[in-house]
């Protein structure tokens, strides 16, 4: 009879239960078992074996060790997946067991066959420029191994020519691609691109696959028959590849790399580990890398990976940037114009009038941001979150956007009766309704997640816009990634000044990044094209940095602010949220019981640590659970990682509460 060690599909952290296995054959590490858990079944992988004669073992009651169920055949985890996903759970404090099946696909005994997208492997018509060339020359030499390469290359620059040379490569060593994108809208012009050029099979990884198309991924990877590139999201970072000769990550910078539910990890790091388990370089590309990557590669001993690229490629230059002081003219909330001014509807009217497309980015969803009573100044709430609602103006309701609670549009104030209630603030649907007003003869369409709900449609407004068929695209950040649109000179950027005053240390970041990625869809096939950024303070540093495109002024004032304040890259974060229903039993517990006992600890053993808070988080309440934080700082990376393990090892999570713990956090709210 064998005994073996099992992580089981549990959010309890512990080493593993033991299992008997009472008929053959004898398991090994890494196969998924099916076995009983309390008064269920669960799933869980075996982690280790143990001999009956272990001190372990002899010490475990008889009848809490109960014997395994079934055993998936066709299901096993290779070494270098279950140092990975060890890794993540020691790293990211999260349950093993849970990590494992969280990450993978759903199993599925007779899954359906997957679409594959066969490459065309046509010879290429642009040839590297010199810059380009450099870039491939010098990570095509270091393949003996791990290393970390960043391309900071302007929008434009040719970093994809530059993949796809590095691609051909690999695949012509027998060798699989790994290649991260932040978005799923990215994923159609990606794969026409290197569908042309590439002699292998393509498999793109996102969330429009069903569990059944998922699953076979998950085993084509596995599989050693032919060389292929795996292209996704960053779920497809745990996608179990055989002969990996490369990972590259686009747009590294993007916080979509960042996943906020279930286990936090972030896919840019995760790939990183993944890289130096399998000794294959890694690849990082973006026009506005994050800021902790900047630094680390701007160091003296890092700088001969950092590749930078300051021109467009071909004879495409980087676009004016103007802006447009959005104070200047209060006349045009009388002609219907509003949210634009008039200069910003003369800058469209001249792109259309010389057959050109537009595209405009607007940072918000829905029409309104919220409803305001005239007489009271009453506002909409949603009853489970601490937020005012959104207006939709096509649906004909308000909702939430932090849970699915919404309501009919009222006709009158719910606390005086007034029926005069005013819309305040905009997105994507009014600024779309007022251009289709000013432009009644042009076709106008929305580019967001409210008005595309799937692939498909996805694919179709894209294919629509680079045909010709509309003329502007008004989108949120989904139109700022990676997208080459031929026929667009000209960008106009709305509503930017509110992400740039959110209280969040990041928010500069975040503005510079969205800001210029926005801006680099325009002109990237010519010399002329047009950035219109209508802000409220033209006078803004960032602004006129932007304008200027001085991008190491940016990050050198940056990193600056950040020194001052002990933010990364200078120091390292975690956040520990709290959550429950109840509110005053939470604040009782974070300012009587968990700050008290965590400044303990920090006091007597972590005084490398410094505690900040417990304090309320920025929207407290959101779908009915109230939650307050805690901030932990510090530059020993080593003592923050023994503090959180001392402190679980000591708390007693009590009945009606959670708690969840985020390293390297992207927010502070």
């Amino acid at each position: 009879m064998q005994v073996v060690r099992v992580a089981v599909n549990f959010p309890q952290k512990n080493s593993g239960l033991l299992y008997h296995v009472e008929a053959p054959p004898l398991l090994e590490v890494g196969q998924v078992v099916e076995v009983p858990l309390g008064k269920r079944s669960a799933l869980g992988c075996v982690i280790g074996v143990q001999e009956e004669n272990s001190e372990e073992y002899k010490s475990t009651p008889r009848e809490k060790i109960k014997s395994i169920k079934e055993v998936m055949k066709d299901w096993v985890l290779s070494s270098d997946e279950l140092k990975l996903y060890d890794w993540m759970a020691q790293y990211y404090h999260y349950a093993l067991g849970q990590l494992i099946f969280d990450c993978a696909p759903n199993h599925l005994k007779r899954p359906r066959t997957v679409q594959v997208r066969v490459g065309d492997n046509k010879e290429l018509k642009i040839s590297p420029n010199s810059e380009q060339q450099n870039v491939i020359d010098k990570v095509i030499a270091s393949q003996a191994g791990f290393r970390r390469f960043l391309i900071h290359g302007v929008t434009g620059s040719g970093k994809t020519l530059i993949y796809l040379k590095l691609i051909q490569n690999a695949i012509k060593n027998k060798k699989n691609v790994m290649f991260l994108i932040p978005e799923i809208n990215l994923t159609p012009q990606l794969i026409d691109t290197f569908a042309e050029y590439l002699d292998c099979e393509i498999f793109a990884y996102h969330s429009e696959l069903s569990d059944s198309e998922k699953f076979m991924m998950w085993k084509r990877a596995q599989d050693n028959t032919s060389p292929a590139l795996f292209l996704g999201v960053r779920s497809s970072v745990f996608l179990p590849v055989k002969d990996l000769g490369i990972i590259i990550i686009d747009e590294e910078h993007d916080t979509s790399f960042k996943q906020e539910d279930r286990c936090p990890y972030n896919a840019r790091d995760v790939a990183t580990k993944k890289a130096q388990l399998h000794q294959v370089p890694i690849i990082m590309g973006s026009a506005t890398p994050s800021v902790e990557n900047y630094a680390q590669f701007h160091k003296p001993e890092n700088k001969e990976f950092l590749f930078e690229l300051k021109n467009r490629a071909g004879n495409a230059f980087l676009p004016k940037i103007e802006l447009i002081d959005a104070r200047s003219d209060k006349s045009d909330e009388n002609q219907g114009l509003w949210p634009l001014v008039p200069k910003a509807k003369e800058a469209l009217a001249e792109a259309l009038a010389k057959g050109e497309q537009a595209l405009v980015f607007v940072n918000r969803l829905g029409f309104a941001n919220f409803l305001q009573c005239k007489e009271c100044g009453h506002q909409f709430n949603c009853p489970n979150c601490a937020i005012t609602l959104r207006y939709y103006k096509k649906k004909n309701q308000l909702a939430c956007h932090h849970c699915d609670y919404k309501i009919s549009m009222p006709n009158q104030c719910g606390a005086c009766g007034c029926m005069t209630l005013m819309q305040k603030g905009f997105g994507t649907e009014k600024v779309q309704e007022v251009l289709q007003g000013v432009f009644p003869d042009k076709k106008i369409e929305r580019f967001d997640r409210e008005d595309i709900k799937n692939f498909k449609q996805l694919e179709e407004r894209l294919g629509n816009f680079h045909n010709g068929n509309i003329d502007i695209l008004v989108g949120t950040q989904m139109l700022s990634k990676g997208h080459n649109f031929e026929r667009v000179k000209l960008v106009l950027v709305l509503g930017i000044d509110g992400q740039l005053n959110f209280p969040d240390f990041r928010s500069p970041e975040r503005v510079y990044q969205t800001v210029t990625q926005v801006a680099g869809r325009s002109g990237r096939y010519s010399q002329d094209g047009k950035v219109v950024i209508q802000t409220f303070n033209p006078d803004s540093p960032l602004f006129l940095t932007i304008e200027k495109h001085e991008f190491h002024q940016f990050y050198t004032d940056e990193l600056e602010i950040r020194h001052l304040c002990d933010c990364p890259p200078f120091k390292r974060l975690v956040m520990i949220h709290f959550s429950s229903r109840f509110q005053d039993r939470l604040i009782t517990h974070m300012n009587q019981n968990v700050g008290p006992i965590m400044q303990q600890l920090i006091t007597k053993n972590f005084n490398q640590v410094h505690l900040l808070g417990p304090r309320p988080a920025f929207i407290e309440k959101k779908s009915g659970q109230f939650t307050w934080s805690l901030l932990l700082k510090t530059e020993d990376l080593s003592q923050l990682h023994n503090l959180l393990k001392t402190f679980e090892s000591n708390y007693r999570v009590p009945s009606g509460i959670s708690y969840k713990i985020d390293v390297d956090p992207y927010t502070l709210m």
